[in-house]
């Protein structure tokens, strides 16, 4: 059985009879047996050119949207209670590290 994100309820074996007594008693549903599958288009088979290529162009891409700037990973030690604070500030935080270096940068512009 795949590993199941937390809070997925699965229906009971009670619950599961009604859901395929109620599929049975409906004409219009149907179990897609392999006949099915052997008679299946892929979508750009089944749709118009133009409708097939603006289906594509409304798919948006997975994950997160890439940043204008990104950040580069980095380890660095810090005092316990300062990470404490940031930490004891929520989810953010180190965004708020990142914004608290660049202000100190600002007002105190390093010579080297």
């Amino acid at each position: 059985m795949p590993k199941l994100k937390p809070g997925t309820i699965i229906p009971t074996h009670d619950e599961t009879a009604a859901i395929n007594a109620g599929i049975a008693a409906d004409a219009d549903a149907r179990e897609l047996d392999s006949e099915w599958h052997k008679g299946a288009k892929p979508a750009s088979g089944a749709f118009a050119p133009e409708t097939y290529a603006a289906l594509i162009a409304m798919k948006r891409p997975r994950g997160r949207p890439k940043a204008d700037e990104t950040k580069v990973f980095t380890a660095i030690r810090l005092d316990a209670d300062l990470l404490d604070a940031f930490k004891a500030t929520g989810k953010g935080w180190q965004t708020r590290v990142n914004a608290a270096l660049r202000q100190f940068i600002t007002e105190h512009p390093l010579r080297g």
